[in-house]
């Protein structure tokens, strides 16, 4: 059995990476501040923590332990809401990331794994992008994940073995419903369910690269344990460009009903595309297969119509 942190547990991925967790039989604390996630998301058996990952007296609530690696999920995850208090997010998404590895060599806890974002990368051609291509965020919040990665990459010297997960669209049930300012499926499919009509910020052209819910905490458990990735950022994607026209399309099939849409401008921060190059998370994480989207789509309507929203 190991002990594991895995900070954000009340929200979306947190919750379903520590899930896993307990059903291996582990010991998992999580620290949330419950400012976007529901302690009720919490899975039963894990330890909480309810304070906030960048105020370092939290940590002092810690048990006296040895914890073999920490998973940094916590955070304001919204390139869109960034932009309401860049303090904050730069304090949730930055220092956050700095207390933990701080907290991390002080305890001898030499594995982190961190919860990236595909917002790094910016405005990109019309490609799959890797790893490699220079980072130019478009949002706060991507400017503090990004910086994030850089503080990793300063404590790899001090021996803690870092990795970046960069995360794409990631959806799939648990997924919060009445966040209508995050999650591309999410928000579509609860004004779908709710009233047959989907606002669309931007155009139908607009594209994503969607990543269902297993494979992304699939890719954090392989992480783990495979030295070839210390010190490196892997894609987290299905390495599929999906348009916005073509997302409404398979869901309004799926949901038999017609769908009628109107259209705003897009929001601050956003970009009209992006997909990625997953030659990395195939060749160091070794998933060669990711869950297609119109299977992920049928798993989250079937939970998403039976979910109540207040």
């Amino acid at each position: 059995m190991a002990n594991y942190i895995v900070t954000g547990a009340a929200g979306f991925i947190g919750a379903a990476l520590a899930k896993k967790f307990i059903e291996e039989g582990h010991s998992v604390v999580t620290i949330d501040n419950l400012s976007t996630g529901y302690e009720e998301n919490i899975p039963k058996g894990v330890d909480f923590i309810k304070g906030d990952c960048s105020d370092y007296s939290v940590y002092k609530l810690l048990k006296n332990k040895k914890y073999d690696a920490i998973f940094h999920l916590a955070g304001q995850s919204s390139g869109e809401i960034s932009f309401d208090d860049p303090i904050y997010d730069i304090r949730t998404n930055a220092e956050s990331t700095l207390l933990l590895l701080k907290f991390a060599l002080k305890n001898d806890c030499y594995r982190f794994i961190y919860a990236g974002t595909m917002s790094v990368y910016g405005i990109k051609p019309d490609h799959p992008v890797d790893e490699k291509e220079t980072c130019m965020p478009q949002s706060f919040y991507g400017v503090a994940k990004l910086a994030s990665e850089h503080y990793m990459r300063i404590y790899q010297q001090y021996g803690i073995n870092s990795t970046s997960l960069r995360l794409f669209n990631v959806y799939g049930p648990g997924q919060n419903m009445l966040n209508f300012r995050q999650g591309m499926i999410s928000i579509f499919m609860a004004q779908m369910i709710e009233n047959g009509h989907i606002h669309i910020k931007g155009s139908k052209s607009r594209f994503r690269d969607f990543v269902y819910i297993d494979d992304v905490v699939e890719s954090f458990i392989l992480c783990l344990t495979r030295q070839e990735t210390w010190g490196e950022n892997i894609n987290i994607a299905a390495g599929k460009k999906t348009t916005v026209g073509e997302l409404i399309g398979i869901m309004s099939a799926k949901y038999n009903k017609d769908v009628t849409m109107n259209f705003s401008g897009s929001t601050k921060g956003d970009i009209h595309g992006i997909w990625a190059c997953t030659k990395k998370m195939k060749d160091m994480l070794g998933i060669e297969d990711v869950t297609k989207l119109e299977d992920g789509l049928n798993k989250m309507l079937s939970w998403a119509s039976k979910t109540k929203r207040n």
